[in-house]
């Protein structure tokens, strides 16, 4: 098996690993108790099904170009997620209210 046949596969398998990410965050965004847990799973997971989404993306990307455009993107998504959860959190631990589910 050479690298050619092999990298489809692995774009394939880097995909599916970041959409199965992406659901597990969604199913803890659904199923925790409390707001601080649902932020942790919601973001932990989106971060990483991302990456993963990215780097199978990166597999197939016809240029280099194209993959820093992916990785820019990548880097964009993550520090706006930690600026979005960092401000739910503080807004989480000044006790506004009840958790509503």
């Amino acid at each position: 098996m050479t690298l050619t046949t092999l990298l489809p596969w692995l774009s394939t398998a880097c995909i599916l690993a970041g959409a199965f990410f992406f659901v597990a965050g969604t199913v803890g965004l659904m199923r925790l108790p409390d707001r601080l847990s649902r932020l942790h799973a919601l973001t932990k997971a989106d971060n990483v099904g991302l990456g993963l989404l990215i780097l199978g993306l990166l597999l197939e990307a016809p240029g280099v170009l194209n993959g820093l455009k992916l990785v820019l993107v990548w880097l964009f998504v993550l520090v706006a997620s930690a600026t979005g959860a960092h401000l739910i959190a503080k807004r989480a631990l000044r006790g506004d209210g009840e958790d509503a589910h």
